[in-house]
């Protein structure tokens, strides 16, 4: 199979020419069982074509000549041209979503045929909660969990499974063909990439857009951690919906085991049901563990059309109540501990896991005739860990935060500067981020992903980048006393680091630029920074997409990347999610195994739109096999009537 190229791209991807009046890559093989770079005839070509015999071979020509490199191209490759491959977690094996990286591939082998300075740079992610997961699963299997081994223990355990997971991962790599310079491989959770993030904390500490405060945070009681917004999910849930007597009003909640704290009851200022009623006017009830005296608060936080318009607020376990409880400077009661248990403000139910204790709880207050009725089919959403899969308890926690709507003082890039921003300039993260959207300098495939970015970051709340597990980049910050030191380990004895890590997408978030040498002023930064495109799903537009331009524009004063390209999710043949409860999974490397890269490839390329899901199944890739194995026996014709010769010296090379 040959390619019309000119001889410097023949010669980087690895092939050889024939004569004529072109140039041509010639993917050549040792009849009959693998390729080895020599010529051959037709009559020793096999009828058959067999990926299995020329692929690995031609991956392996290509990786020896070390043209995947950009340093070692010929020519004049004054250009750049770079892709910052998304850096797959280390939790297992490649998914067929992974397999996508075919965009990359081919933008990255059209612009390093045409002669630019083409780098597409590969490494893994550690993806901390995931990964963090992951191992304490396998450690169940033992009968063991993470605090049996203690966190020198377990973080050893983590690292051996995920050297095991990066070989696996960069086997299949190479198995897909993908042309990445190995030679600049990197993993977020490396010591470059350490020293990276610890200089990333300090400046942004410096410029007090780190700080750190209580806010109610997405709890896993599970994992015994926070999770971000963004790696919630939200699913459907039946459960009965109670209504309860609280002195003169009716409450009504799906979790009555939070109401043990509750001795506030919030209304609309201006619901003309209440107007009798004064802010901070108090009365005595019964309730749950005997009589209590509430007080009565006005906001307009309250739908005064849901319900009757009143209800009761647990300013620990719901955000809503808690910005309440902070605007009233009302007193916040915690009564689920962070293993999901209820606490001694719960009296006799105190120890209890919630699902055990709800039905009991109502149950006595039945007995105290205070429940009013119960809609028994009531549908709720609930919030659980999309990486673990943990129920959701908002809990009241010391965290640290990146203030997203703080001002700072916006340091311009010497080298490529953002349009329209000047340094010096007192602007907030969440401002930048739309700037260099709304003016033209990052650009998104398809255009109408914009207005997903633009409606994300209206609604972006301070980011909480502090986890409660043992794996990832602890928080650079060391305690003594009152003392604090942020960055670097201090001298002396007595510190003690915080033991809480950072969320893995802040190590993510400054992936394009701490590959390439930051926070030192290295060649490779000068040289492939910004980079030309980011290639990937449109569903982490707002785990990892958003959050490298915050990080970027802030450390760098220049963007990440000039394009966004956004692939769909791929699905199989009826449009349905693979998963193994459908047992619909195509696994890439399987059915490259058994069709050929090429053909696994083809199948999901071909057809494919920016921005849309793709359909695919065995047959498609099955077909593109059959197409593979007729440009074989094409080859074999071409070859039976052309002479073969050694590539012609001194043929000047082209690039269009």
């Amino acid at each position: 199979m040959c390619e019309t190229l000119g001889k410097e791209a023949i010669i980087a991807e690895g092939g050889r020419a024939v004569k004529g009046d072109s140039l041509r890559v010639c993917l050549v093989m040792e009849a009959p069982n693998r390729y080895t770079g020599a010529i051959m005839s037709s009559e020793e070509m096999p009828k058959a074509y067999d990926p299995q015999a020329v692929e690995d071979g031609i991956y392996a020509a290509w990786e020896a000549s070390g043209f995947f490199n950009p340093d070692n191209l010929p020519g004049d490759r004054s250009t750049p041209y770079t892709i910052s491959l998304p850096p797959p977690n280390t939790t297992g094996t490649l998914h067929l979503g992974h397999a996508m990286y075919t965009v990359q591939d081919i933008l990255i082998r059209f612009e390093r045929m045409r002669g630019k300075a083409a780098l597409w740079l590969p490494g893994t992610d550690h993806a901390a909660i995931a990964t963090n997961a992951k191992v304490e699963r396998l450690l169940k299997e033992e009968g063991l969990t993470r605090h049996n081994l203690g966190r020198e223990k377990f973080v050893e355990r983590v690292n051996a499974f995920i050297k095991q997971s990066q070989g696996t991962i960069n086997r299949q790599l190479r198995k897909m063909g993908f042309s990445l310079d190995w030679s600049r491989e990197a993993y977020t959770l490396d010591e470059p990439r350490n020293r990276a993030v610890r200089e990333m904390f300090k400046r942004m500490y410096d410029a007090k857009l780190i700080y750190r405060g209580h806010r109610v945070v997405n709890w896993d009681p599970n994992l015994r951690t926070n999770v971000s917004d963004d790696e919630l999910e939200h699913v459907e849930k039946q459960d009965p919906f109670y209504w309860f007597q609280y002195g003169p009003f009716v409450i009504g909640t799906v979790r009555p085991e939070t109401k043990f704290g509750d001795k506030y009851v919030v209304m609309h200022p201006e619901d003309g049901r209440y107007k009798d009623y004064q802010h901070g006017d108090t009365f005595e009830c019964e309730w749950i563990n005997g009589p209590i005296t509430a007080t009565v608060i006005k906001d307009e936080a309250v739908d005064p059309e849901f319900g009757s318009g009143v209800m009761t607020i647990t300013p620990w376990h719901t955000a809503i109540d808690f910005e309440i409880a902070e605007r009233h400077g009302l007193d916040k009661e915690q009564v689920i501990d962070f293993e999901g248990n209820l606490l001694p403000i719960a009296g006799e139910f105190a120890g209890m896991p919630i699902e055990e204790a709800r039905p009991k709880i109502v149950e006595k207050l039945q007995k105290k005739g205070l429940v009013v009725k119960v809609e028994e089919e009531y549908v709720h959403n609930i919030a659980i860990n999309s990486r673990a899969g943990g129920i959701i308890e908002p809990q009241v926690r010391e965290q640290w935060f990146i203030d997203v709507n703080k001002p700072f003082a916006f340091v311009q890039s010497k080298h490529h500067p953002i349009e329209g921003l000047k340094s010096g300039q007192e602007i907030s993260l969440k401002e930048v981020m739309r700037h260099v959207v709304t003016s033209g300098q990052i650009t998104f495939v398809p255009e109408r992903f914009e207005k997903i970015y633009f409606s994300w970051i209206d609604n972006l709340r301070d980011w909480n980048i502090s986890r409660q597990i043992w794996f990832g980049h602890q928080v650079p910050v060391w305690y003594k006393g009152e003392d604090i030191v942020v960055g670097e380990t201090p001298e002396g004895d007595g510190w003690e680091q915080d033991p809480d890590v950072l969320d893995t997408w802040f190590s993510s978030g400054i992936w394009t630029f701490s590959t390439l040498g930051w926070p030192d002023d290295t060649a490779d930064l000068k040289r492939f920074h910004p980079t030309d495109v980011l290639e990937t799903g449109y569903d982490i537009i707002f785990f990892w997409v958003a959050r490298m331009i915050l990080m970027t524009t802030f450390a760098l004063g220049e963007v990440p990347f000039r394009t966004v390209y956004l692939h769909g999710l791929v699905r199989d043949e009826q449009g349905r999610k693979m998963s193994k409860s459908l047992d619909n999974i195509i696994d890439p490397l399987d059915v490259a195994e058994k069709y050929g890269t090429d053909a696994v490839r083809l199948a999901l390329i071909i057809g494919s739109t920016p921005g849309q899901d793709k359909n695919l199944s065995e047959q498609k890739i099955e077909a593109y096999r059959n197409f593979g194995n007729k440009l074989w026996n094409i080859a074999r014709f071409v070859l039976g009537v052309v002479e073969v010769v050694e590539v012609v010296e001194g043929v000047e090379a082209r690039f269009c």
